[in-house]
This record gives C-alpha cells, structure tokens and sequence, in this order.
C-alpha cells in the first residue's frame, strides 16, 4: 500500500476501509495495481458503528438504519434474489451476506489528538463522487445499466 505522506494534500487524506482480512485486501490491491491507503476493519464494529453494514439479526428482522433512516431491508427468499445474487457469487460470496453491506462514506478531523466525525453520505448521495455518473446522468440512455455490467479491468473481454 502507497505511503499515507504521499496522499495528503491540504490536509485532506483518502483511505478506504473494506471489511476483508488485510490479506485479502493487499491481494486485490496488486491485481488490481492500486496503490491508495486502504485498510481492513474485519473483526471490528468500524461498518456498523458509521452505518455502512448490518448484522444477520438486524436483516432478518426486516427494518436497518442505512442512510439517516430505518430503512426495509428485507431477505429475499432463496431463489428470488434477482440480478444481486449474481454480483455477489462474483464476488465470492451469498446475495445475503452481500446485501448486509452498502456504500458508505465518513469525514474524520484530528484535532489535537482527538478524532472527530464531521461528515457521512450513504447511497444517492455518493454519486457526485464517482465522476462517470455525472456523465453518464446527461446522456440519452442515462446509465443504462441491464445486467452485469460491472468488470474489472483483467475482466475486459470476458
């Protein structure tokens, strides 16, 4: 992973935090031939503590805090998890265990040795970050997203 000194810049730092072993991470990290800071919260409540994950339980019970609100976050019956199931066996894992994650982003402020939250956005508003969107949003067919249509790079072709 890149040096963290590299990355700031007017005090401001990227780091992404996926919920994968560290291994894991740095595996794809270098097929992938990234090299932003990125770190690994397994094993620790980070996803669930700034509502980017939630538990078995709270899935099955139907109703998850996503996105400043409770949310219907339902199990779908097996066999009746639609387009997600795909996604998430290319990803190597179950359409549930996949749906208990969701996108997320936090601000955090140091502030003489003190941490301070200052800022999250969830779902919708994450798309002013990802600047194809904002093209795509303009054009005649909008997204036009049907089917599978997200790959990886050494997936080009496939």
């Amino acid at each position: 992973m890149g040096s963290p000194s590299i990355w700031a810049n007017h005090d401001v730092m990227l780091w992404a935090v996926s919920r994968a072993p560290l291994a894991k991470l740095q595996a794809y990290e270098q097929r992938m031939g990234w090299s932003f800071p990125w770190a690994s919260s397994f094993g620790s409540d980070f996803n669930y503590d700034f509502g980017a994950a939630c538990t078995e339980d709270e899935q099955r019970a139907g109703s998850v805090e996503y996105n400043f609100r409770s949310t219907n976050w339902p199990p779908r019956p097996v066999g009746e998890e639609g387009p997600l199931a795909e996604i998430a066996a290319r990803v190597g894992t179950d359409w549930a265990t996949y749906t208990r994650e969701a996108p997320g982003m936090s601000a955090f402020a140091i502030e003489d040795d003190v941490v301070y939250h200052t800022y999250s956005a969830y779902s919708r508003g994450l798309d002013g970050l990802w600047g194809m969107y904002q093209w795509l949003d303009r054009a005649p067919l909008g997204r036009n997203e049907r089917g599978l249509w997200i790959r990886r790079h050494d997936e080009y072709g496939a």
